[in-house]
């Protein structure tokens, strides 16, 4: 009896076989190649920006797997609101050098445990106190020196034992808090100042607003490198469909593909969604072909999941925002003109500036060339009439 061969497709994981963002990857590997060379600092910070469901955090986790084969230790933060940043990013350092036996020789160890337990006990102090801070308020010397010399002695460290260096990747960026961020700012810039000694790179990923986040809680942040990601095209997006279905000799009817492509009009997010409900539905076996009545078969469970995003997406919302969304909504096409909304709602074009602003800050929807604007999510605005409408 045939084995049933295991989904490729995992919605919100790393696809098995990473397509697209060629251009993102090249640049990436080129910073990671510029520490494993010439054992320096990469660089300013990397900062992947764009609306959730486009690959983020795909592609942080893909260079992190680049980067332990050159030879790297990585130390992974994901921010929430509310959480300290900083030390759990000494911690993440800790770990990481542990786990990477880096720590063996007793004195180096010593240091490196003295500087992380001093921080964490004032980064106590930091997330209670001053995270609340205005963006722009003095920070703490004791802070930024102690932030310093953790990922400095912890970068000298992996170098000295024979590695590339240490990865730094912080997930959810703009969700730090805007002193610590601040903080970590001025860290990366004393670093940069003795870029020779410092084996490092630090690669971040947030929602639209973190360069303007970024940039208000460091003048300098605006140095850093700012890398937008935007929906796949079709040639990308039927790769993300076949070759994972390829790899285990399964293929798709056209038809079938060209449904799951106009479902998921280039969201990564939404073409593993298609990819997995539709494989799920067929149960397919090596040497089958998926066809367009697998993927009409997995749409209720697409349809399930599309819908759960839609709503809590529109619950986040204000009434205005609401309001905002359901203008449009009613418009019935991907691309909305800003004075179509403006006129649905009653307001004068510059009346919206503030809810546009926040949606946008949230990831929901995106300006989709001047004076328009698209959902992030593909469908949402059905959803939302239908909604309306029920």
């Amino acid at each position: 009896m045939p084995v049933p061969i295991p989904s490729p497709f995992t919605p919100g994981a790393l696809p098995h076989v990473l397509v697209g963002r060629v251009r993102e990857r090249t640049r990436m590997g080129d910073l990671l190649a510029r520490v494993t060379t010439f054992g320096e600092l990469a660089g300013p910070p990397v900062v992947l920006h764009a609306p959730r469901g486009l690959g983020k955090t795909s592609l942080l986790r893909d260079t992190e797997d680049r980067a332990r084969e050159l030879g790297f230790v990585t130390a992974w933060v994901a921010c929430a609101k509310g959480s300290p940043m900083l030390t759990e990013l000494a911690s993440s350092v800790r770990r990481a050098l542990v786990e990477a036996e880096v720590l063996d020789d007793r004195s180096t160890k010593r240091v490196l445990e003295s500087i992380a337990v001093e921080f964490a006990i004032f980064g106590v102090s930091l997330s209670t106190e001053f995270a609340t801070a205005p963006a722009g308020a003095e920070l703490p010397p004791a802070a930024i020196g102690g932030m310093e010399r953790v990922l400095h002695e912890a970068a000298v460290a992996v170098r000295a034992r024979g590695g590339a260096g240490l990865l730094v990747l912080i997930d959810e960026l703009h969700a730090a808090p805007y002193a610590e961020l601040g903080v970590l700012l001025n860290v990366l810039q004393n670093l940069a100042g003795r870029r020779a000694e410092n084996p490092l790179a630090v690669m971040t990923a947030g929602l639209p607003s973190t360069p303007e986040m970024i940039m208000r809680a460091a003048t300098f942040g605006e140095r850093s490198e700012f890398i937008g990601l935007e929906r796949f095209d079709e040639a990308d997006s039927r790769r993300v469909l076949e070759e994972p279905a390829g790899a285990a000799s399964v293929g798709w009817a056209r038809a079938a593909l060209d449904a799951g492509l106009a479902i998921a009009d280039g969201n990564p997010y939404l073409l593993q969604l298609v990819g997995d409900s539709t494989w799920q539905a067929a149960g397919p076996e090596a040497g089958d072909v998926l066809e367009l009545d697998d993927v009409d078969a997995g749409s209720d469970g697409m349809r399930g999941q599309l819908a759960a995003m839609c709503r809590a997406r529109w619950d986040s919302a204000s009434e205005l925002e609401q309001a905002f969304l359901s203008a449009m909504a009613e418009y019935a096409d991907e691309i909305v003109p800003r004075d179509h909304i403006a006129t649905t709602m009653g307001r004068e074009s510059r009346a919206i500036s503030v809810p546009r602003a926040r949606l946008i800050d949230r990831g929901v929807i995106e300006a989709a060339g001047r004076g328009r604007l698209r959902f992030t999510l593909p469908g949402m605005g059905a959803w939302i009439r239908e909604f309306q409408a029920g």
